[in-house]
């Protein structure tokens, strides 16, 4: 996957946690190959299991509640200590999920706001996962303040939405489902991003991008994607490809 990733011209790729044991082999792959750098968090569909399915059998009794909370905070401290590492360079997925019902929505906004913290202290990126969940996502951050980079994984908002992390000098990043056919909301929300405010991801294996769709997503494919940002944009390729780069260096570097 790297190798084709290389072929593509894809230099540097970002491999994303959303669970403990997946932040845990993020960081040992960036670990392990240079061009790949990690992010680690609890996603929000995954808070509720980040708890429960570290619970052992003796602990779920009367002091059930109390082990709980003891556990999301020994849970929160290993993702602290990972975001730590030179090579892990944004906390993420976090954020606030409101199409799943997966975590209650207070759940939610309470891990979001622990993950705030774990990056603001770390001095890394915050990678926010939202989904139908914008103004909830923009109010908290304004309420904790913002870490110096956040960036909206796999962005799914409308133009004015593009305004508002304008202003606050957010970054969205853009996934394959912006060259979907019936994808030009999303589309016009790229057009209206300013160029330096802008990274381009895969979401694999998930939103494989045009003309790919229904094969699994990969590294490499993020180039389909850029050409189709570049085109709704009205840029050449490689000056957008330019200032992507320049944009991630920005927002994870330096690398």
């Amino acid at each position: 996957m790297l190798a084709a990733a290389r072929a593509a011209g894809i230099a540097r790729i970002v491999t994303v946690g959303t669970t403990l044991e997946s932040s845990r082999w993020s960081a040992e792959c960036a670990a392990e190959y240079d061009e790949v750098y990690a992010a680690v968090a609890i996603h929000p569909n995954d808070t509720v299991d980040a708890v429960a399915s570290g619970l052992a059998a003796e602990q779920v009794l009367a002091e059930a509640v109390l082990a709980e909370a003891v556990l999301a905070e020994a849970v929160l401290a290993e993702i602290g200590a990972l975001a730590l590492q030179p090579k892990v360079v944004a906390v993420g997925e976090t954020g606030l999920d409101y199409y799943r019902d997966h975590a209650a929505p207070d759940v939610q906004r309470w891990w979001f706001r622990e993950h705030i913290t774990i990056a603001k202290r770390t001095g890394k990126a915050l990678m926010i996962h939202d989904r139908e969940a914008h103004a909830d996502v923009l109010r908290i951050l304004e309420e904790e303040g913002p870490p110096d980079r956040v960036v909206f994984h796999c962005f799914s908002g409308d133009v004015a939405m593009v305004k508002q992390c304008a202003e606050a000098g957010y970054v969205m990043s853009f996934a394959g489902n912006v060259t979907f056919a019936n994808a030009g909301p999303l589309r016009d929300a790229a057009a209206a991003a300013p160029a330096d405010l802008i990274l381009a991801e895969t979401d694999a294996p998930f939103l494989t991008p045009v003309p790919n769709r229904g094969k699994p997503n990969e590294p490499a494919l993020v180039a389909d994607t850029l050409r189709c940002l570049a085109e709704v944009k009205g840029m050449d390729v490689a000056d957008l490809c330019d200032t992507v780069t320049a944009t991630a260096r920005r927002t994870f570097g330096p690398w």
